[in-house]
């Protein structure tokens, strides 16, 4: 939606890119862009013909890749939240037959899914609420339970559910979920005991390593972490499952092959741990 950043892709001037939009729009008969004050927009026309433009150049470029061995030339970038990047994706990224074929490249943040302004190719969203110019495919389930460190359980005494409510709970600004879990335990507490108000699961599950108090964990997030021993499941009492992540890219390339490359395995990885909601299945075949 910027001829200037587009015109710096490809290496010609702004003015250029204009000119070649509208001999574009002047051959096929119909306006792909309105141009307002705020900048470009596509039309209902452009944005058809995106969406079917898109996975053929994308098929191009992967049949051109095969035939001429080529390393890839760009990079397959993903988005995703520190705590999936950190705990789930980067640590069995290696299981990826693809990985090197498409030439990953990860980074955390705050995932925005505005495409039209955001540079990857992948993001793993936050949660499963529709988002337009998006696909957006509910891809991971998760309950929650208290965990802590070892040490942490031994110097607090904590022996059932109500003793957390005399410790320092971790708590997670994204989605705090202290209150369902409690609720859940048959627990009313009248005054929670108050604890560090951090960015997201990570740096709760972080804090709890480091023996800061409990975390309220993603069962998802949390079980590499308690196979190591570096932290410890509270209780038999969790949350009801939820979706947590979902995988999304922009609309126009539902076909391409490295984002369905990508999509399959992570279904799959995600399936063989029991977090895949069956629901996923007729969304990924739309």
């Amino acid at each position: 939606m910027n001829f200037r950043e587009a015109a710096l892709d490809v290496s010609v001037t702004p003015s250029a890119i204009s000119h070649q939009v509208k001999s574009l729009e002047d051959y096929l008969g119909v306006t792909l862009f309105t141009r307002d004050p705020h900048g470009l927009r596509l039309t209902r026309a452009g944005r058809d013909y995106l969406e079917d433009l898109t996975p053929l150049l994308d098929a191009l470029d992967a049949s051109t890749r095969r035939i001429s061995k080529s390393e890839p030339s760009e990079t397959f970038r993903i988005l995703a939240t520190p705590g999936f990047a950190a705990r789930w994706l980067v640590p069995k990224l290696d299981r990826f037959a693809g990985a090197q074929n498409i030439g990953i490249s990860v980074s955390q943040g705050a995932p925005c899914t505005d495409f039209s302004r955001n540079d990857s190719d992948v993001v793993i969203h936050w949660g499963a609420e529709p988002v337009a110019g998006a696909v957006v495919q509910p891809m991971m389930k998760s309950t929650r339970y208290p965990v802590a460190s070892a040490d942490f359980i031994e110097r607090e005494d904590i022996k059932d559910p109500a003793d957390l409510l005399r410790v320092t709970l971790l708590q997670d600004q994204v989605d705090d979920g202290w209150a369902a879990w409690f609720a859940a335990a048959g627990i009313e507490p009248t005054d929670r005991p108050r604890g560090p108000r951090l960015a997201h699961c990570e740096l709760t599950l972080t804090a709890a390593e480091k023996c800061q108090g409990v975390a309220l964990a993603y069962d998802a997030m949390a079980r590499t972490a308690i196979a190591d021993g570096r932290l410890v499941r509270l209780f038999d009492v969790e949350t009801s499952p939820a979706v947590i992540y979902s995988f999304a890219y922009a609309t126009g390339r539902r076909r391409c092959p490295s984002i369905c490359a990508l999509r399959d395995w992570m279904f799959a990885e995600i399936e063989a741990e029991g977090l895949l909601d069956q629901r996923t299945y007729s969304v990924a075949a739309e």
